[in-house]
């Protein structure tokens, strides 16, 4: 290789020096990232384990009655329904779609009433008998609605179906099965994205015709 007249070739100390100079850049650098990946690991699991044990700020104790069976729990007084049901309770069949009251894939039974639990707070309901999608099936057996949902393909996704029952449910027990119209009309406030909406309301019909109704929750 021809080098250019101006070229000086460099002293051997000068090349020890800076080859001792990036040797030790990079592994500077190398352990500085992995003080910063490990760090976490070793010190945040026995900080993250105090912070779940941990009581939120002005927590307020509520005892709730889910599928018949009552859970005290220790809640932010903001904490809604929904998500003392799927966060604290482990009932994630109960889904959070809109999170604003409109689609209606959060819907369980309170007193045997149609809520949207996005809506509600869970303090609200102390004393209350709550019903949701996991509690309808009695004695290892579908409930009615559950049933006919599944004979009449009232689902796609499944994501609003837990919805769509625990509203055709309280439907059915407010005497709302009159006709096509009548239940379309009921059910309006539970949206299926899927469009799966004639075969909701074929297990809406069957289930009122198998006593669905008048089933026990």
């Amino acid at each position: 290789m021809t080098l250019p007249p101006c070229y000086t070739p460099p002293d051997e100390e000068d090349e020890r020096a800076a080859g001792h100079t990036r040797r030790a850049f990079m592994l500077g650098s190398a352990a500085a990232a992995a003080g910063v990946l490990v760090a976490p690991l070793v010190q945040g699991a026995p900080a993250a384990a105090e912070g779940a044990k941990a009581a939120p700020v002005n927590a307020t104790k509520v005892a709730l009655d889910v599928n018949g069976k009552v859970h005290e729990l220790s809640l932010d007084p903001r904490t809604t329904l929904l998500d003392a049901l799927r966060e604290n309770l482990d009932l994630t069949g109960t889904k959070k779609g809109c999170d604003q009251g409109a689609c209606g894939a959060c819907t369980v039974l309170i007193d045997g009433r149609r809520y949207n639990s996005c809506l509600t707070l869970a303090v609200m309901h102390e004393g209350k008998k709550i019903t949701t999608i996991e509690g309808l099936a009695a004695d290892g057996r579908l409930h009615p609605v559950q049933a006919a949902f599944i004979r009449n393909d009232g689902f796609q996704c499944g994501y609003c179906t837990p919805g769509q029952i625990c509203s055709a449910v309280a439907l059915l027990k407010e005497g709302h099965a009159g006709s096509d119209a009548e239940i379309r009309e009921w059910m309006s406030g539970n949206i299926c994205r899927c469009g799966a909406y004639e075969g909701i309301l074929a297990a809406v019909k069957e289930a009122a015709k198998n006593g669905g109704g008048n089933a026990t929750l």
